[in-house]
């Protein structure tokens, strides 16, 4: 009885259905609005009609289960071998609203598709291309999507883009009874449910909404109960500075799973993850953001939180996490269930989103203090986020400069991270930071 018990704290273990289960939807629970948001955002500032929405968080389901199952029983050196639960990627929204305004979803998912080379590739050579990339680099990338998508939040704070009651006293009241739910449950709860305070936040607040007139059912009701998403049903384009905007965030987005990947290993085998599974983990985010765009889905990344609750909880499982990503890929043929999530108000999206650009911001932060905020990192910090923010909000500034600067300064995300990069490579370092930059990369 002992050993079964103790299954569910070792990678290999083989606990009982009745017992993984319920460990395995943690996870679920924890992710399930994060995998959801970036979707509906992208959806309704393209003004995507509802059906489509329902249909692309649907698809954002399966592809989920399906890639974290690769993480966890890896094919060849795709997958990592390790509970990563995989999910769609918040750092791709910004570039995308910008391509998506230019070229429609099609332009996006096929930026998407071409773009995840760059991050199968650094996977494939990962110990190289590693030393690009120090927390000064990568932080840097993480501020600005913070940055840059906190308007983003506010706009879905008071309605959304374009409503006629935007900015009004029922939307803004509802959206900070969710951020409130939020901040509460982050301080004051504990285990799952301050794991899943979005999640939680976000029902509560759904349910405030319906009295307020604020939430439409009729494509819920009007959705199947089954059906298989199908492949490339929205079309696929390729434009090649939106696939080299694409391409920048996907190398940012391997480190992101790479941090992933070093926290799971350490708070629950105790050791350091191994190159080979660092290597499969980005190789598998590459190729599952691949199929992602095949299903009109935005790209994957590792979660975080999910690392969070191996840490808090010490259940290391493999089979306990497969079960949430079973219930994800069965959740994925169910429409009435996409179109339940495509029916959030605005206000309640806009309260627990906000939270998570906050916080997005904060994580770049702390990724950059890692290594220090000397005076070299502090003018790599100013000068990519002053320049590449800047001119990005008034692009006027450029009107008379080559097409090629519009398109590079166009996203904030891109420029600053490659401005970052650029003046990393050039400005000399002091044998203290390179210290500390090797210290990070062990951590």
């Amino acid at each position: 009885m002992n050993e079964e018990k103790n299954s569910v704290y070792k990678l290999e273990g083989k606990p009982k259905f009745s017992v993984a289960f319920p460990l395995g939807m943690q996870h679920v629970l924890a992710m399930f609005v994060g995998n959801i948001a970036p979707i509906i955002i992208i959806c309704n500032v393209l003004g995507l009609p509802p059906e489509q929405k329902a249909f692309m968080i649907q698809a954002g389901m399966l592809v989920s289960g399906l890639v974290t199952l690769i993480q966890l029983y890896p094919v060849s050196r795709v997958g990592a071998g390790l509970p990563l639960v995989m999910g769609t990627s918040f750092a791709f929204v910004s570039t995308a609203i910008g391509v998506g305004k230019a070229y429609g979803l099609p332009g996006i998912l096929g930026a998407s598709l071409i773009g995840s080379i760059a991050e199968i590739g650094m996977g494939f050579f990962l110990k190289p291309l590693r030393k690009f990339f120090p927390p000064i680099v990568t932080g840097t990338v993480l501020v600005a999507i913070g940055l840059k998508l906190i308007p983003v939040g506010i706009n879905y704070f008071a309605g959304g883009v374009g409503a006629k009651d935007f900015g009004s006293p029922k939307n803004l009241l509802l959206g900070f009874l969710v951020l409130l739910i939020i901040i509460v449950l982050q301080q004051y709860a504990k285990g799952i449910m301050k794991l899943a305070s979005l999640l939680v936040a976000i029902i509560i607040g759904y349910i405030v909404a319906i009295p307020m007139g604020l939430v439409d059912f009729s494509n819920v009701a009007a959705a199947g109960w089954i059906s298989f998403p199908t492949p490339l049903k929205y079309g696929i384009e390729f434009h090649f500075d939106a696939i080299l905007k694409f391409a920048a965030v996907y190398l940012v987005v391997g480190l992101e799973t790479l941090g992933n990947i070093s926290g799971i290993t350490m708070s629950g085998l105790g050791r350091e993850a191994t190159d080979d599974e660092m290597s499969g983990a980005v190789v598998a985010d590459g190729v599952g953001s691949a199929f992602a765009a095949l299903f009109s889905v935005l790209p994957n990344t590792g979660y975080g939180q999910n690392a969070g609750i191996i840490a808090l909880t010490g259940v290391v499982n493999k089979y306990s996490v497969a079960t949430g990503a079973g219930f994800l890929i069965l959740a994925g043929f169910v429409p009435k269930l996409g179109a339940i999530c495509a029916a959030i108000p605005n206000p309640v999206l806009g309260g627990a989103v906000l939270m998570v650009f906050g916080m997005i911001t904060i994580s770049g932060i702390r990724m950059i203090m890692k290594t220090g905020l000397d005076q070299r990192n502090a003018s790599i910090l100013a000068i990519a986020l002053s320049l590449g923010l800047g001119f990005s909000q008034v692009p006027s500034s450029l009107e008379f400069m080559p097409s090629v600067l519009h398109q590079f300064f166009g996203d904030a995300v891109v420029a600053s991270g490659i401005l970052a990069l650029i003046f990393n490579i050039i400005f000399p370092k002091e044998k203290n930071t390179i210290k500390k930059e090797e210290k990070s990369e062990m951590a």
